[in-house]
């Protein structure tokens, strides 16, 4: 393999690009951005840079040296238009055409949109260009800002903003924010998080419309109220970014379908990131973009699925002044224990939080706000236990007991 083209200059793309060289590849490295940046680190965009707290210096995850050390290619400000892989090439979105051996796809996803035209004052925040741009305008005097959708970098920025001193307003559809991942009884401790922390939470209700023109000036509820704004956030999720690799026979459904290894159905072309749906699941977390390439490098050079890459889940987001940190495979149903700190008015008081997961007597997620140290024991205690019981599945043993997490109420 004399070429390898890294589409993608996020941080998955950086860390598969890293990858290659520690792995030992030492030919052609190309590196393909649709910004004009290098990579950047995207967690402080909602909050710290946001705020005013970080520049955008701080947000650099190369420098010179590591270019040095990497010896790549970086051809930004144009992205891939598509991939051709009967002339094993990818094709630029100005023309140029580049010939490779292998291909990482780490184009990561764009922030999902409301349907129509959005008047001035509608962001998104996906993008450094996105953060810039909502940071100048919460620089005019104190706003009225509503944020579309409670997930975490609608939370995150929710924070930021009632940091900053404007008035906030959270739109959730959901019954209660974050509900898919945590589950209602945890859901609604991060509920409480915005009620504690200064914003307005406003659930079960969508949005039906944008009021004004050029400029908005409200939010028109599926309830049929408004809500007065200045600034609208938009957080409402991320598409893949696959529209590239139509035609090029990849199956793509809600990103590029991988096996467990980050492979995808063409030979010498492996997915990481945001954009890979690695054994059915797509995470869109830092973890999975730091840690799913050194998998899918292995088995680029290998030409096969020498390694898997599945792990056990893991996100945290900052928001209010508070930590919040999760880990594990949540299933509806699981029971919800809280074993430190404990909850005032429904939000985690100031000990902070630490709270189980448990199924059939066994630990299956745990929670933590502010509580990093035994959040951390029971993070490395589930993930032992996944791995042995990956373990037990291959040699037919069905003895869990040995993990550490099981109760004896389970038993």
């Amino acid at each position: 393999m004399r070429t390898v083209t890294v589409v993608g200059a996020s941080l998955a793309g950086l860390y598969a690009a890293r990858e290659l060289r520690a792995q030992g590849f030492d030919g052609r490295l190309v590196v393909v951005g649709d910004e004009p940046h290098r990579p950047y680190d995207r967690p402080p965009l909602s909050k710290d840079f946001l705020t005013g707290r970080v520049d955008e210096d701080r947000l650099a995850l190369t420098d010179a040296e590591d270019d040095t050390a990497l010896g790549a290619e970086w051809l930004l400000g144009t992205g891939a238009r598509a991939l051709d892989p009967r002339e094993r090439a990818v094709v630029l979105a100005d023309g140029r055409t580049l010939s490779t051996d292998g291909v990482v796809i780490a184009t990561g996803a764009s922030a999902r949109r409301l349907p129509g035209a959005a008047p001035t004052g509608v962001h998104t925040l996906r993008t450094l260009d996105d953060a810039r741009a909502l940071r100048a305008g919460l620089t005019r005097g104190a706003r009225r800002v509503v944020v579309i959708g409670g997930g975490f970098v609608g939370a995150e920025t929710a924070a930021s903003c009632v940091a900053l001193g404007h008035r906030v307003t959270v739109v959730e559809a959901a019954p209660l924010p974050l509900l898919p991942a945590l589950g209602p009884a945890l859901a609604a401790v991060c509920a409480a998080l915005h009620r504690r922390g200064g914003a307005e939470l406003i659930t079960g209700t969508g949005v039906a419309a944008l009021r004004g023109r050029p400029a908005v000036t409200g939010v028109e509820l599926s309830d049929g109220r408004v809500l007065d704004a200045d600034v609208v956030v938009v957080g409402i999720g991320a598409v893949p970014n696959t529209a590239w690799l139509a035609g090029s026979t990849l199956a793509l459904r809600d990103g590029v379908l991988c096996d467990d290894g980050c492979v995808t159905a063409l030979p010498q072309v492996v997915a990481v990131g945001d954009v890979a749906r690695v054994g059915g699941v797509r995470s869109e977390h830092w973890t999975s973009a730091t840690e799913q390439p050194r998998t899918a490098v292995a088995n680029l050079l290998a030409g096969r699925t020498t390694r898997t890459a599945r792990s056990l889940p893991y996100f945290w987001s900052d928001q209010y002044g508070s930590r919040i940190q999760f880990a594990g495979r949540r299933r509806d149903g699981d029971t919800v224990r809280i074993t430190e700190g404990g909850l005032v008015d429904g939000a985690p008081g100031p000990d902070g939080l630490l709270a189980l997961c448990e199924r059939d007597g066994r630990t299956t997620a745990v929670l933590s706000v502010d509580r990093p140290r035994p959040f951390t024991r029971t993070r490395r205690a589930l993930d032992r236990q996944e791995k042995e019981s990956e373990s037990e599945k291959g040699n037919g043993s069905g003895d869990a007991a040995r993990d550490g997490l099981r109760h004896p109420a389970g038993r």
